[in-house]
């Protein structure tokens, strides 16, 4: 079974895997250069499904920048009948090409916890 997650960057969410190429909007960094986002809100592995509230606490997923570009040009026209107005204007919008690399899981912050009362037990019966 393939890993996924849904990551929220730029006001949106995506769903990603491993190796999937997304574009997304523009973030700092030249090609080559990696990225991680930590705003995880859902990690399915293998069937087991972990949502965050709001995010998964511990979760990282790791990417790779591919290019900056700029995505297809978006037309505006705005038009009132019968009273000689109209505005064109258009947008491009800056993106940035992620190639997804990793889905990393982090340790349970519980588990954690109970070792480091463990060495204080210890320490307590000498």
């Amino acid at each position: 079974m393939n890993m996924f997650a849904v990551i929220k960057t730029g006001g949106k969410q995506y769903r990603v895997a491993s190796g999937d190429v997304i574009k997304i909007e523009k973030l700092d960094g030249e090609a080559g250069s990696n990225l991680n986002f930590d705003d995880v809100l859902l990690v399915e592995d293998g069937g087991k499904v972990t949502t965050g509230t709001p995010v998964v606490e511990g979760a990282k997923v790791s990417g790779e920048i591919l290019e900056q570009t700029r995505g297809d040009k978006v037309l505006i026209f705005k038009k009132k009948r019968r009273h000689n107005y109209r505005r064109k204007a258009g947008h491009r919008q800056d993106l940035t090409v992620v190639r997804i690399t990793d889905i990393a899981m982090g340790e349970k912050k519980k588990a954690a916890k109970k070792a480091e009362a463990a060495p204080e037990a210890d320490a307590s019966e000498e």
